[in-house]
């Protein structure tokens, strides 16, 4: 209540760096002048600016996509970075895998030798770690940290193993999203369409796949399940979900901007 009680809500309108127009929302105090504030209340003041400030060093909570390769996990969270420019930032992974035609180290992935990343791992700084296709992949600590820092939502793409690793961690308390494919014959004829896989290495990422369908879509493991039919109704459902969410966040005191670039 006290929360509420000193929180107003402005709107404004303003311009990005390229010109397109802004949908700003933010939170801000109600100005009060401290000094006609009996003792009593100036006491709770200092007690809220201390607990404001916790919350905001918190920051908000990180948001983990899942879902097979091929699932239209990367289109969704392209039209979400494009439409929330100043809200989302991305957790850039390791890998032990071999850059793929137009990948750069430090911005898809940080490639790495398999004996670096078991050092990383022996020295506690990865989060989750997973064995996919015969690669590592993992995500560090710093990673998430380097965004938080910003006061972005922390956006990790992972695989299932890892979700099972942090799905229940309290440090994080992640939210849990899950893109599901149309099918497997549709996943397999993306896959196909991309011309990157082998024949060995496409039955592997299918097989892989029906796994993570399984897990992904048994209720209770994500808090939700977005269904990849059509990829227009596939973002609206997800935006929902992370708009109402990011909301919620903003109501307890959890520093996080929802500008949005309008649509012209």
């Amino acid at each position: 209540m006290l929360l509420n009680n000193v929180l107003c809500r402005t709107a404004a309108l303003r311009l990005s760096s390229k010109g397109k127009l802004i949908c700003q929302t933010d939170f801000t105090a109600a100005p009060r002048k401290q000094h006609l504030l009996p003792h009593n209340h100036r006491y709770l003041a200092k007690a809220f600016s201390s607990l404001n400030s916790s919350m905001v060093k918190q920051g908000p909570r990180p948001l983990v996509i899942c879902g097979p390769s091929g699932s239209g996990k990367s289109t969704l969270l392209k039209k979400l970075f494009k439409e929330f420019p100043d809200t989302f930032g991305f957790s850039v992974s390791h890998t032990t895998r071999k850059p793929r035609p137009g990948e750069e180290n430090g911005i898809h992935y940080h490639f790495v030798s398999v004996e670096e990343m078991q050092a990383a791992i022996e020295n506690g700084e990865f989060i989750e770690t997973a064995v996919f296709s015969g690669n590592m992949y993992g995500t560090s600590k710093k990673a998430v940290e380097n965004v938080q820092h910003q006061g972005k939502v922390c956006v990790l793409d992972i695989e299932i193993e890892g979700v099972k690793q942090i799905r229940n961690s309290e440090r994080l308390n992640p939210l849990l999203v899950f893109v599901n494919p149309p099918s497997i014959e549709e996943l397999e004829r993306r896959l196909r369409g991309r011309k990157t896989e082998t024949e060995e290495s496409l039955q592997k990422r299918l097989n892989t796949a029906r796994i993570e369908i399984e897990y992904g879509t048994t209720a209770g493991n994500f808090d939700v399940v977005v269904q990849n039919n059509n990829l227009k109704q596939a973002y609206e459902d997800l935006r929902n979900f992370i708009v109402r969410e990011l909301e919620s966040q903003q109501g307890q005191g959890i520093n996080v901007s929802l500008n949005r670039v309008c649509d012209e």
